[in-house]
């Protein structure tokens, strides 16, 4: 029979929070970033690790043509309680959102709660597919 409760530390396969020191950009401090499953680059794109630019986005920048480059979107590893998560998709689903859309939703709306939330912030998104160019 297998033993009920926690895993000890040194048994587990990722570090908990606090049990190594973090690099501070999502990124473990050996210097690899992790990357879910299905975010993998195809073999035909680039890896980006959120500060170059894109391939070809120098073309733009030196004709003048063609539409500004927006920054990359930073992408965070959040580890929730399967109930929570649960709870998220289907209000998430309510509003006719992602689960990723609505925690982003949520967390502007804390931000701006507690007037932390940045000037220069993008408006949200709006929900559904963007427009065609």
């Amino acid at each position: 029979m297998t033993p009920v409760g926690p895993t000890p530390p040194e048994k587990r396969d990722a570090p908990d929070d606090g049990d190594q020191p973090s690099s501070g950009r999502g990124v473990p401090a050996d210097g690899q970033q992790a990357t879910p499953e299905g975010d993998a680059p195809s073999p035909g794109e680039q890896a980006s690790s959120g500060t170059g630019t894109a391939p070809d986005a120098g073309a733009d920048a030196t004709t003048g043509t063609g539409r500004a480059q927006r920054p990359q979107r930073k992408s965070v590893l959040l580890r929730l309680d399967p109930a929570v998560h649960d709870a998220l998709a289907r209000w998430a689903g309510d509003d006719l959102r992602s689960v990723n859309a609505q925690i982003e939703m949520l967390l502007r709306r804390a931000l701006d709660d507690a007037g932390r939330l940045p000037r220069d912030v993008r408006p949200p998104r709006r929900p559904g597919r963007p427009p065609r160019p």
